[in-house]
């Protein structure tokens, strides 16, 4: 080497590069003007010989490099002060050669307003800005990426294109930030690269990309580089009328589901692509008559018992189904056919898998470090630490990512209980309690306000769920008012009742009238869904059908059918979970058809009939929805005949004349109720549970009942139905016309008529006696 190169080095800092400690490779590597000429600088490990060759059109020839230090490190004095696009030409030790662009001549894509946003977790975009993505910088042609791991002392990319050598493409800390970037040229959409990370003591580990986009498939674990920004969107009309198809008093019945045991796949594949799903999940829930389905998580997930509620990539639809892209063209085609898409999605803890989120940096970066704040003992998963800004941002900016990028309709959070009470699932002496000496986790309830504040403000019309299963207050209540700010809550105690209540055989249900009605004590206090989800059907627990007592499959088949009329017809939105609209009786069916199959078998098919109909019915009766969330929309006939086992009640939309009356009969005999009305009029049935096209015996009511002037329950009118055994009535109120009404006019003056002759004989008569 000449002595004027050698004096020009740095070699503490070429040591850095070479023992691969380095956090600001940019700063050695790559061009650098020094007076009048470029000094180039470049390291490959084990190369033989390096060659800077410029583009064709440049007057500038090719340039051999130096080789400064053996292990692979280079350099050139060039006589030009700026260099035109160049590439290198590296000779390996056993001769081959192969062009690499230069990583290091190109300046930053985050900014200082970037990082600062990120330092104070208001960076709503950062998924934009982290992570790997496919881009073009002067016209060359790569793949930028980023990481936050402010602890560690160096993290490189790694991937086919370095051969997995961590020292190659070692990144640039980007000052106080905790960030760490790197453009690199040719790399491009479908390469497959994780971070390597080296840690203060020594460590050196790889780690999946917090952000990235696409994963290989399970068992492996490397990220995939993703573009998303290629797919053709169609669904504008839908989503400029989401906010009317699903905010405030609309009907919404979600059919919940797991994409994994939906359809069969195709010869060679263990799961079916979202692009072969689409068109059957499609057929089916309108064949149904659904609003939306909800989708079990299909962020990336390693182990497939999980059902995807231990994620991993966050930003990264699961390649179980195929690609981001086809994921993409899933939402569109359920939105082009009038579907709602909500997605579960899990904020409350992660998986501790070495490629994971876990120690991410050699610290407890994105947990707590104290296991009593960051474990969970049951689950064997850890906790977010929501007090620190990044970390919030993350899940944040992630709740966004899955609505702007994949235009989802709703995010269901998964678990808020546990992520508002340190306490939850923890002894005492296995928790640490908040700044007040109370048990509730203020940073992840300012977390989750943040959260429901921003996605109200970027995407009104969304739906913001919360799947939380205890009397924490105002779930539902406004932001403004000191609430969480959630559209909804699933209905977890209305759940538990019922089923504690339905499962009594109907002899004794007499002496638990109360887990009946104890709903509507409070069901005004939140905006509710009712919700029949997996969590009700897991783990051994029977399905819903085979909660039912009874000796017969009728029995049993009745009280279903029972079931899902009384949750049509009470307060709330509406949820049921894939399988359990056709009574399938299995724990859990292997044949991944199970849902098309069974909807045609003979015995099962009454009950799919029944959901289809109760779906219109509730789609178009005002009367069940338009209500929903004020008092005036409900009102009790009966709640007190515990004896007999049966409630009466009627739901009311804005005008009188879409009134429904509801009688369901828990009982196991059949009866003759006779209830109370609020209005003079028609009451014509429209649903019936026993009808016979549902698998009933037939034990309706098809004439059409008059109100009429006998008192019952409180009212001056009433009407009288026959109840089969466990079976809901659903009666329309139909007013009298003017003509109707007259023609009653008449016969009462008629009466009255008849009524003063005959009181007029009778006086006579004693007058003359």
């Amino acid at each position: 080497m000449n002595n004027k190169l050698y004096k020009m080095m740095n070699w503490p800092k070429i040591e850095d590069i070479i023992y691969s400690e380095c956090d600001d490779p940019h700063s050695l590597l790559g061009p650098h003007l020094r007076g009048n000429q470029t000094f180039v600088q470049a390291y490959f490990p084990g190369a033989k010989a390096v060659t800077i060759e410029f583009d064709r059109q440049s007057q500038l020839k090719s340039v051999e490099m130096e080789l400064a230090d053996e292990e692979g490190f280079f350099a050139v004095l060039i006589p030009a002060k700026k260099l035109p696009d160049y590439h290198y030409l590296v000779t390996a030790g056993d001769g081959t050669q192969r062009s690499f662009g230069d990583p290091y001549r190109f300046t930053p894509l985050i900014t200082k307003e970037d990082t600062d946003k990120f330092q104070n977790g208001i960076h709503y975009t950062i998924y934009e800005k982290l992570g790997a993505h496919p881009c073009q910088i002067d016209g060359v042609k790569g793949t930028y990426f980023a990481v936050w791991a402010p602890n560690a002392m160096r993290v490189s990319v790694v991937g086919d294109f370095n051969n997995w050598d961590g020292r190659v493409h070692q990144m640039r800390r980007l000052w106080d930030s905790g960030i760490f970037e790197l453009f690199i040229p040719g790399v491009s959409a479908g390469e497959f690269y994780k971070f390597e990370l080296k840690a203060r003591g020594g460590l050196t580990y790889l780690k999946a990309d917090p952000y990235g986009n696409a994963a290989q498939l399970r068992p492996d674990t490397a990220s995939v580089v993703a573009d998303l920004t290629g797919f053709t969107w169609e669904d504008q009309d839908f989503l400029e009328k989401r906010h009317q198809f699903q905010q405030g008093n609309v009907p919404v019945s979600i059919y919940e589901m797991y994409l994994g045991s939906f359809a069969e796949p195709t010869e060679g594949r263990y799961y079916a692509n979202y692009r072969e799903l689409a068109p059957k999940v499609i057929e089916y829930v309108k064949k149904m008559g659904y609003t939306h389905v909800e989708l079990m998580p299909v962020m990336e997930h390693p182990f497939d018992g999980s059902w995807g509620y231990q994620v991993i990539g966050y930003y990264a639809p699961t390649a179980r189904y195929g690609s981001p892209e086809d994921f993409m063209f899933f939402v569109n085609q359920l939105h082009k056919a009038g579907i709602g898409v909500i997605l579960d999605w899990v904020p409350a803890h992660f998986p501790r898998d070495a490629h994971g989120l876990s120690n991410f940096d050699g610290t407890c970066l994105y947990e707590h470090l104290d296991p009593r704040q960051g474990a969970h003992p049951h689950w064997g998963t850890l906790i977010y630490n929501y007090g620190r800004p990044q970390v919030s941002n993350y899940l944040i900016a992630n709740a966004l990512f899955w609505v702007e990028k994949f235009h989802i309709d709703g995010i269901r959070m998964d678990a808020v209980a546990s992520m508002l009470y340190l306490d939850y699932g923890k002894n005492d002496g296995e928790w640490v309690a908040n700044m007040y000496g109370g048990k509730e986790n203020l940073e992840a309830i300012e977390m989750i306000k943040h959260l429901n504040s921003i996605m109200k403000k970027h995407n009104p019309g969304v739906l913001s769920i919360a799947e939380e299963s205890t009397a924490f207050p105002m779930i539902t209540g406004d932001l403004d008012k000191g609430g969480l700010g959630f559209d909804l809550k699933w209905n977890m105690g209305f759940m538990n009742d019922y089923l504690g209540y339905i499962k009594n055989d109907p002899y004794f249900r007499s002496y638990h009238h109360n887990e009946l009605t104890f709903s509507m004590i409070y069901t005004y206090s939140e905006k509710f869904i009712l919700v029949y989800s997996h969590d009700e059907v897991v783990h051994g627990k029977a399905t819903l059908a085979g909660k039912m007592p009874g000796a017969t499959a009728r029995d049993k088949l009745a009280g279903l059918r029972l079931t899902y009329a009384y949750q049509m017809a009470h307060p709330g939105k509406k949820l049921l979970f894939m399988g359990q609209d056709i009574a399938e009786f299995d724990e859990w069916n292997e044949n991944r058809q199970v849902q098309w199959n069974l909807l045609e078998q003979p015995e099962h098919a009454g009950v799919a009939k029944l959901v289809a109909d109760l779906n219109h019915l509730y789609r178009t009766n005002k009367a069940l929805y338009e209500l929903d969330d004020h008092p005036d929309g409900f009102h009790w006939m009966n709640c007190i005949s515990s004896n007999e086992c049966y409630l009466a009640f009627v739901r009311k939309g804005v005008k009188k004349e879409d009134m429904v009356l509801v009688i369901a009969n828990f009982a196991g005999i059949e009866q003759e109720i006779t209830t109370g009305v609020p209005q003079d009029g028609k009451y014509k049935e429209i649903l019936n549970t026993d009808d016979q096209k549902y698998g009933g015996s037939g034990i309706v009511n098809n004439r059409v009942k008059r109100a009429e002037d006998k008192e019952c329950d409180a009212y001056p009118q009433s009407v009288t139905v026959k109840a089969a055994p466990q079976s809901v009535s659903i009666l329309q109120y139909i007013p009298y016309t003017e003509e109707e009404l007259q023609k009653i006019e008449e016969q009462h003056v008629k009466k009255k008529s008849a009524a003063n002759k005959a009181a007029d004989k009778n006086t006579k008569k004693k007058e003359v006696m």
